[in-house]
């Protein structure tokens, strides 16, 4: 009995996960009764938004979003399955009655049932809105509407209604596990140099356990928010078996055997939670007990401060589906890559090509991506993140057209994106160098630069890094400089402008570049590739759907 028991429940788990659904990740009830639920996924590049709703109903069924939590001025769609066939209309609300059918219908139905008592009615629309009686839907909360009806006659909804505040394009999870906990890894007490730009790194141990937790929630403890710049969490090797500290760039190999990354956090950014499909692993058979926690200290007034920040990591005993794991992909942060001075859009390039993933990892799969955080510094303006595959660009994985530099955080991408072993993944980045005389290169210091984006995934692979940098013997040869101390004098000397600048871009992104591809134990797969044309963001159009009325 015991045995029939578990195979029901290990049943009822497996087909509880074969339900999810990659392009609805976020999913709340509208009610306390749990009558309304709903499910919902976005593109922002593509400028659309998936809704799917559950209603514990069989009358007419309507949601929508309202100014100010009631009926008028409100933004609605209607629909329900009647004796004839199903119905569905885009309508907006003038007052208390029922609300008027749009002119335009901008909400496209994909579809609409009715069966042991529930109507679920799956939808998708523009983010932005598209006539006068549409309502945009924003980054900031948002009033939405449900009410619904006994029968198929629209009519007055009495009690059988609610309003429920949501950020639909930024929404975290707040759920609360059964067994859960929690623990702090953070600096203690320490002493911050007065340096402009310091990276402090200190290892410790985190709680053991017997058996495998999944952390699902990451949250930021900050004690000084205006000198700490971003956090950086790395599993170590299970040789590493003490604790220690010293400054993460110095010369100390041990700090070399900490190097995937398991968390991060920046400046502006909150905390983030797991989709209900992930976890981050510790315990159990993940051997390694020590991990790195890597500080920017970005110090402009070099003041003395006594620093404790770090990262409180919530834990449960409730597994789920997936170990979720982090891969840093894009321009590698090695000596020897200028950004010209001068520059009103200079563009570089980070190239991860998943197919060497196999040559560093035993088992390999394709990633399902669930969140990013993008990564430039000071002289940083746009970052982008394209997906090619088999030589054709098929998708925009993240774009942020306004990086700000002091204003980094991890984002949902709105919908879980597949990234399949062969695919390529390019980062873009913009940079604005006019107020500066001089070359800017690629290093750690707050002045120096980067081009990076932390994807998170599952499941999870013994993967750390999947980046790129130009092969600089063909750029020295390229340039007509005879070796490194020659192209490094040519670089300092040259004088910059558009034309130059530009012929400069070109060459940096036309030859060969190296590809790195790195596992969690150091084990690299050096490779060449080019880097493709991204293509522009296009301009989404409007939905278009012909209003479905009750037959």
């Amino acid at each position: 009995m015991i045995t029939l028991s578990f195979v029901l429940v290990l049943i009822t788990v497996q087909w509880s996960w074969a339900q999810e659904d990659l392009l609805l990740p976020f999913s709340e009830h509208l009610d306390l009764e749990h009558k309304v639920q709903l499910k919902w996924g976005f593109d922002e590049i593509r400028d659309t938004i998936l809704f799917e709703l559950t209603f514990n109903a069989v009358g007419w069924v309507g949601f929508g979003f309202s100014p100010n939590g009631g009926m008028t001025g409100a933004d609605v769609v209607i629909g329900g399955v009647g004796p004839k066939g199903s119905y569905f209309t885009d309508r907006h609300a003038v007052g208390t009655s029922i609300p008027l059918v749009d002119k335009q219908q901008n909400y496209k139905l994909l579809s609409l049932t009715e069966s042991d008592g529930k109507t679920v009615m799956k939808f998708q629309r523009s983010i932005s809105y598209c006539d006068e009686n549409d309502l945009p839907i924003t980054g900031l909360p948002m009033k939405l509407i449900y009410a619904y009806g006994e029968t198929d006659e629209i009519a007055y909804h009495g009690n059988r209604r609610g309003t429920k505040e949501l950020n639909l394009l930024k929404y975290m999870p707040q759920s609360n596990p059964p067994n859960s906990n929690f623990f702090d890894i953070t600096m203690v007490n320490f002493t911050v140099p007065a340096n402009q730009t310091y990276y402090h790194c200190k290892v410790m141990k985190i709680p053991t356990f017997d058996h495998k937790k999944h952390i699902y929630r990451i949250a930021p403890v900050i004690t000084n928010v205006d000198i700490v710049h971003h956090l950086a969490l790395y599993r170590c090797l299970p040789s590493v078996t003490e604790p220690f500290e010293a400054d993460c760039y110095s010369s100390s190999s041990r700090l070399a055997l900490c190097i995937e990354v398991v968390a991060v956090w920046g400046v502006g950014g909150l905390g983030y939670e797991f989709p209900e499909a992930a976890g981050l692993p510790i315990g159990g058979n993940i051997k390694a007990s020590f991990y790195k926690l890597e500080v920017h200290y970005n110090n402009h007034n070099l003041a003395s401060r006594v620093d404790s920040s770090g990262l409180r990591l919530h834990y449960t005993s409730e597994l789920r589906q997936h170990d979720a794991g982090v891969l840093v992909v894009g321009l590698s942060v090695a000596p020897g890559y200028a950004i010209p001075p001068k520059a009103k859009s200079f563009l570089t390039y980070g190239l991860c090509d998943t197919a060497y993933i196999p040559k560093v990892v035993e088992k390999s799969n394709d990633l399902q991506l669930f969140s990013v955080m993008l990564h430039a510094h000071l002289v940083g303006r746009k970052v982008r993140v394209g997906q090619f595959r088999e030589g054709r660009q098929i998708d925009f994985v993240a774009v942020d057209e306004n990086y700000d530099f002091d204003y980094q955080e991890v984002t949902n991408l709105g919908e879980t994106k597949t990234v399949k072993l062969g695919d390529k993944l390019l980062v873009e980045c913009t940079y604005n160098t006019e107020k500066r005389n001089a070359l800017t290169w690629g290093g750690f210091s707050t002045s120096d630069e980067m081009c990076l984006a932390v994807l998170f995934y599952y499941p999870a692979m013994n993967l750390s890094t999947c980046v790129s940098f130009p092969n600089t013997t063909t750029l020295i040869s390229e340039m007509g400089a005879k070796d490194p101390d020659t192209w490094l004098k040519m670089m300092s000397t040259k004088t910059w402008t558009d034309t130059s600048i530009n012929q400069y871009q070109q060459t940096l992104k036309r030859i060969d570049q190296i590809v790195q591809v790195m596992n969690s134990t150091n084990n690299i797969s050096i490779n060449t590739g080019l880097i493709p044309d991204l293509k522009a963001i296009p301009s989404a159009p409007c939905m278009n759907n012909t209003a479905q009325a009750l037959h």
